[in-house]
């Protein structure tokens, strides 16, 4: 099994939108891609962090293998949901994949 896990803080001008909306939208596209993914695992997505955190949105997806995290980067699906409620938004991203041993 392969772990991906992403942080991101958002932008501070996010077109009129705020960023309970925005979290909200990343949290509904990128959950809603359980059981789409071949290979995907599992889904989850915080958008309610402590206040000592540092990162405002957290990914924690569950991959049966290398393979299936590459397949997922440019399954039309994920890039959709990528495009349209993550890019737009945020200003910096954080990533970790690794495999459970």
């Amino acid at each position: 099994m392969v772990k991906h896990i992403i942080l991101w803080t958002l932008k501070d001008e996010l077109g009129g939108k705020s960023k309970a909306e925005v979290k909200a939208g990343i949290k509904k596209g990128l959950e809603g891609l359980k059981g789409e993914i071949p290979g995907m695992i599992d889904i989850k997505v915080n958008i309610e962090p402590l206040d000592s955190s540092n990162a405002e949105v957290m990914l924690d997806s569950t991959f049966e293998s290398v393979e299936a995290l590459k397949g997922y980067s440019v399954n039309p699906k994920h890039v959709a949901v990528a495009d349209g409620f993550v890019r737009p938004y945020t200003a910096s991203r954080t990533c970790m994949d690794y495999e459970v041993k």
